[in-house]
């Protein structure tokens, strides 16, 4: 099955309530601050993480992501620089760098999606 999204007038409205989630999400990482997960993270979301290779592992209702996330921000010597993030409707993608306590880095992309105000869908990948 295809989804389109197309932009108009009712979605600009979805697009800025999506963009605003988003910004709270990514500042979780940036201030390696998981606080405000619980609000953000709706109670059937559904996380496809990027390990282990190649698939990921699947984490399924809000505490196992707001658990995951946790883990992930409050990683004590690693950082995310967001790269760009792109609204389009309840569907989010943002592409990151992330870098490891041994200075290496990788990047990826979340492809996020919103419902009800709430994260309901989060699919990582890496490159490489």
């Amino acid at each position: 099955m295809t989804q389109e999204l197309v932009m108009d007038a009712n979605a600009y409205g979805l697009s800025q309530q999506t963009a605003e989630i988003m910004r709270r999400y990514n500042d979780v990482f940036q201030r390696h601050d998981p606080s405000a997960l619980a609000e953000l993270v709706a109670d059937d979301c559904v996380i496809e993480n990027t390990v282990p290779a190649p698939d990921g592992a699947r984490h399924a209702g809000k505490e196992a992501c707001v658990g995951l996330w946790t883990a992930i921000a409050t990683q004590a010597g690693t950082r995310f620089d967001i790269e760009e993030t792109f609204v389009a409707g309840d569907r989010a993608t943002i592409r990151w760098r992330y870098f490891m306590t041994d200075g290496n880095s990788l990047r990826g992309v979340n492809l996020m999606r919103v419902a009800d105000g709430r994260i309901v869908q989060a699919m990582g990948y890496v490159k490489g």
